[in-house]
């Protein structure tokens, strides 16, 4: 559902991230000591509205999938916060935090991996809805199975198991699954990138109608640039952990800011044929995330790299209503 009609700076923020970050550390030696870390998010800030869609791209390896599971406290932030829905969750643990998830749920990428093969798919749906609430066998039979027609599953797939579906399928019932418990906020991680093409459209569409009727607000994770322009609102640009730009998707598409998100947008392809479109190649390879370059990480492989973007550090700055970007050229 789109919000950008809708959207207005009073309207109400679901999620706020500040000053993020996740690092794996790098233990070595005899003693197993800390010699390092890779930083996966670095720094990032951004906030979601209720009712919108907020894309986040950027190349593998970019941290986009670290700082949605940071975000769902599936993994443990090394410093930063994480609020939603007006409190603050970063150092919730136990029951509190247990309680809290019941307002966030993920469809992760791998249908495959992701699903229990040894569990009937009613089983799989209702696990959530079981562990919350006491509903008895009738209850619950009917409300899974409800659950199943929205995502375009027969009743039917209540008895069968996970190995009896195609990948489409398969992450139809993830889907389902994430919407049992009816959460607030969804984090689609790369939701699509397994399936096949034929069957992504049907699935990004699905996820589009869901969101209208369930009133969802999605995080959607992903590298594809087509998938992202057809999902988001908006739109957030990573590299090598940290956000370089963040804007609605008109602005990100037609009018993009940042030397990275340019490289990014020249590479979609262009249907007309007949329409010239200068290509921005750029040189080098990504960074180590444990030894990142001083400054502004992008700058070994930018074409209008200065001085001081080796020194400084550019902080993600508006330099447009609504449109934010970390480079020392704004």
């Amino acid at each position: 559902m789109s919000q950008l009609a809708d959207m207005s700076p009073i309207k109400d923020v679901l999620l706020e991230v500040k000053n993020l970050k996740t690092y794996y550390p790098i233990k070595g030696g005899f003693l197993r000591k800390e010699i390092g870390a890779v930083k996966a998010v670095d720094d990032i800030s951004f906030e979601i509205r209720k009712g919108e869609t907020l894309g986040l791209v950027g190349e593998s390896g970019c941290g986009k999938s670290t700082a949605g599971r940071t975000i769902l406290r599936l993994l443990e932030p090394t410093d930063g916060q994480i609020i939603f829905d007006g409190k603050d969750i970063t150092n919730v643990r136990g029951t509190s935090l247990r309680k809290i998830r019941q307002d966030f749920q993920m469809v992760f990428q791998d249908p495959y991996a992701s699903l229990n093969p040894m569990m009937m798919v009613g089983n799989l749906v209702s696990e959530p809805i079981r562990n919350y609430f006491k509903r008895n066998e009738n209850e619950l039979k009917t409300e899974v199975m409800e659950l199943l027609t929205k995502v375009g599953l027969p009743e039917d797939a209540y008895y069968k198991y996970p190995h009896e579906f195609s990948g489409g399928q398969r992450q139809r019932i993830g889907i389902a699954r994430s919407l049992a418990l009816r959460p607030k906020l969804i984090i689609a991680d790369e939701p699509v990138s397994a399936l096949d093409v034929s069957v992504q459209s049907q699935v990004l569409n699905l996820l589009k109608d869901l969101q209208e009727e369930f009133e969802l607000t999605f995080l959607f994770i992903a590298h594809d640039l087509s998938v992202v322009k057809h999902m988001s609102d908006r739109i957030g640009v990573m590299y090598l952990g940290g956000l370089v730009e963040v804007a609605d998707k008109k602005d990100i598409y037609s009018e993009p800011l940042h030397p990275y998100t340019q490289a990014l947008i020249s590479a979609i392809p262009e249907p007309d044929p007949r329409k010239k479109k200068e290509r921005i190649i750029l040189e080098g390879d990504v960074p180590s995330p444990i030894n990142p370059p001083s400054g502004c990480t992008f700058h070994p492989r930018c074409r209008h790299a200065m001085p001081e973007c080796q020194q400084v550090k550019p902080a993600l700055k508006e330099v447009k209503p609504g449109h934010r970007v970390a480079c020392h050229l704004y």
